[in-house]
This record gives C-alpha cells, sequence and structure tokens, in this order.
C-alpha cells in the first residue's frame, strides 16, 4: 500500500522559512516524480514545485521561485520542500504526490496527472 505522509508544516511569521518533508513508503520511490502543492480556504488546489526521478530536474510555480526549493534523497524515500522568505499568502495546506514516470528527467505539474497523495500539512503565514 502506497503511503505519502507529510510533516514539518506550522505557524510562522511573514519572512520565516520551514521545511516541509514528504515521507513515502510501499513505493519504489526513486521509479516516481514527486510534486508539491497546496490549497488555500476557499481556493482551488495550485501547483508549487515538482521533481524528476533523479532530482535532476525541478519546476516551479512563479509565485514561489526564487524563494522555494524541492529536492529529494532517494536513499530515504524522501521528497523535501524548503520554504525561504515566507509571505502570508503561502498559508495553505501542502500535500505531496506522487507518479509514476520511465522518463528519468520529466517531471509533473498537474495535479490530474498525480497517482498517490498525502494528507497535506498546514502552513499558516501571518503578518
Amino acid at each position: 500500500q502506497v503511503q505519502l505522509v507529510e510533516s514539518g508544516g506550522g505557524s510562522v511569521q511573514a519572512g520565516d522559512s520551514l521545511r516541509l518533508s514528504c515521507a513515502a513508503s510501499g513505493v519504489i520511490f526513486s521509479n516516481y516524480v514527486m510534486g508539491w502543492f497546496r490549497q488555500a480556504p476557499g481556493k482551488e488546489r495550485e501547483f508549487v514545485a515538482t521533481i524528476s526521478r533523479s532530482g535532476g530536474s525541478t519546476y516551479y510555480a512563479d509565485s514561489v521561485k526564487g524563494r522555494f526549493t524541492i529536492s529529494r534523497d532517494n536513499a530515504r524515500f524522501t521528497v523535501y520542500l524548503q520554504m525561504n522568505s515566507l509571505k502570508p499568502e503561502d498559508t495553505a495546506v501542502y500535500s505531496c504526490a506522487a507518479v509514476f514516470r520511465v522518463s528519468n528527467s520529466a517531471y509533473e505539474s498537474r495535479a490530474g496527472e498525480m497517482q498517490y497523495w498525502g494528507q497535506g500539512t498546514q502552513v499558516t503565514v501571518s503578518s
């Protein structure tokens, strides 16, 4: 059974940093493209960042580019999202997701393409 478990969320002040983690089990982690998505209250889920199987390719939403960094440790079956210079508009439930891809360089920003999802972790940024 595939499981994705996020951790690291919390309540912070604007300008602070947080590091989210997503631990996977039940899959050969290195075969999966990973992504982070978020959903704020009353808004649709939106793409945040994605990383290829090898970690060599990444892609970010414009709203987080330059502030967030996605990375992965295939030996630990974990993907990370380092979030710096947080803003109140970053407040949302952050979820990680996984999709199988054959290509080592592919990544995926479409939520509808993801196969597995975590439960999410709340990030609240106050001004």
